[in-house]
């Protein structure tokens, strides 16, 4: 993996409602990402508009190249969608990325952030171990439809 060395301002800013289609086609293409009913339109305008200022996009030539869904209960952040274009992989964007939400989260007063990746996610398991995440081996995920 080469790392180039990238402006932390350069090409990021807030995700807004307007950006759906282009992102939800980036999130289609991205192997290892799941999607449902949750990442509708509207489902993404309430989670953006509940969580403002944490959520982020990376654009490079005018077209969005790498996401983060970001937001908080009052009490642990949650990390959602962190995908980098295949093709711009292994430049330090995602981890830029993650910084900068968790950055956002601790002056929310938020010390500690979850994150979900299904089991058999080689990139997104490497991506985060490689970054320093911790694999959680004490909990069990459940989930319900309301």
């Amino acid at each position: 993996m080469h790392w180039i060395k990238l402006a932390k301002s350069r090409g990021i800013r807030e995700i807004h409602i307007n950006d759906y289609n282009e992102i939800y086609n980036l999130w289609s293409r991205t192997q290892g990402m799941g999607l449902s009913e949750a990442d509708s339109g509207q489902n993404i305008q309430n989670f953006l508009l509940r969580n403002k200022g944490m959520s982020f996009c990376f654009e490079e030539g005018g077209k969005i190249i790498a996401t983060i869904l970001c937001g908080h209960d009052g009490r642990r952040g949650y990390i959602y969608h962190v995908t980098v274009a295949e093709e711009c992989r292994g430049r330090g964007i995602g981890r830029i990325l993650v910084e900068k939400s968790l950055l956002r989260l601790k002056e929310e007063g938020i010390n500690k952030c979850h994150l979900f990746v299904f089991t058999d996610n080689e990139i997104g398991n490497t991506f985060w171990h490689t970054i320093g995440w911790t694999k959680r081996e004490d909990i069990f995920v459940y989930s319900r439809n309301t």
